[in-house]
């Protein structure tokens, strides 16, 4: 297969690309960057700017497959003008994405796109496990963004694709994402769950999520599905996961949410939340999984 990728040079991106290129498929990518065109060696990079609505059309070329991956990180500070960002990223991309395809009606060869999509779109629940057939109702802020991405997205039914929206979980790798955060503390045997300990982490190890990815592109999986691996666990069983494979002490007890909230105000949602998610839909389209045990995940990607 030729492939369009956006965000190839991201946390997901970078592992992806080499999992193509280790089976055999070719590879497009967009980057807002000149300096970025030539970065991946053996792809065909390409210029867009989302902010402006540009993109070159020449992207587009022999491709059957669109997997869009791009969008601002969350992790940073959600100030009133990075939140935009955060929404802007996504639907901006999506949005120029569908206006450069639409001007290569009837000349494409673009059947599929796999989106990128987020777990956060779920309710917080202690105990409730999420299938994609739940409906929901954006009530937070990481709620609307994960809803309007998705539904810009689903505007690509207008030109003919098959449409895969991947809701992804807490991705676990070696360079960066939340193991690269938590790493730090832990180290020092200050490794702590937040608020009670008990709320959901429906995570993914790194190489399950390349998996999942390649075979929804392959199979032109439609619909939502949820890219999570089989056993989600508790805060508290993840950090103690953590501090055991790094081989740390772990003691102190949960830091109450009202610490959390006072310094990170709104954003203290990414770690208070609790989603426990199925992945029942994609174990039935045939993946298998790679990780299913949090810790021997967390083993595989420590140096």
């Amino acid at each position: 297969m030729k492939l369009l990728i956006t965000g190839a040079t991201g946390l997901i991106g970078q592992q992806l690309v080499d999992k193509l290129f280790q089976e055999g498929h070719q590879i497009h990518y967009l980057t807002t960057r000149v300096s970025q065109i030539h970065a991946i060696p053996n792809a065909f990079g390409f210029l867009w700017n989302p902010k402006k609505g540009t993109i070159d059309p020449n992207c587009f070329k022999e491709v059957t497959c669109i997997i869009h991956l791009a969008g601002a990180t969350v992790s940073k500070r959600w100030t009133a003008s990075y939140k935009k960002e955060i929404l802007d990223s996504r639907v901006q991309s999506t949005q120029t994405l569908l206006a450069g395809l639409r001007k290569q009606k009837g000349t494409h060869l673009i059947r599929s796109i796999v989106s990128a999509s987020a777990i956060g779109i779920y309710p917080s629940d202690l105990s409730k496990i999420m299938t994609e057939t739940i409906q929901v109702s954006p009530q937070t802020f990481m709620q609307k963004v994960v809803d309007q991405w998705e539904k810009e997205v689903d505007e690509f039914q207008s030109e003919g694709l098959s449409i895969c929206k991947l809701r992804i979980g807490l991705v676990l790798t070696k360079k960066g994402g939340v193991l690269g955060t938590l790493k730090i503390p832990t180290y020092f045997g200050l490794g702590a769950a937040f608020d009670s300990g008990k709320q959901g982490q429906s995570w993914i190890h790194i190489d399950d999520l390349t998996t999942v990815i390649l075979k929804a592109a392959k199979d032109n999986w439609e619909g939502v599905y949820n890219a999570v691996a089989p056993n989600p666990v508790t805060q508290t069983v993840f950090m103690k996961a953590l501090a055991r494979a790094m081989n740390r002490p772990y003691f102190l007890p949960p830091i109450p949410a009202f610490l959390l909230k006072m310094g990170a105000g709104e954003m203290s949602d990414l770690v208070l939340d609790s989603h426990w998610v199925s992945c029942q839909k994609i174990s039935s389209h045939g993946v298998q999984f790679q990780f299913t045990d949090i810790e021997k995940a967390i083993v595989s990607l420590l140096d």
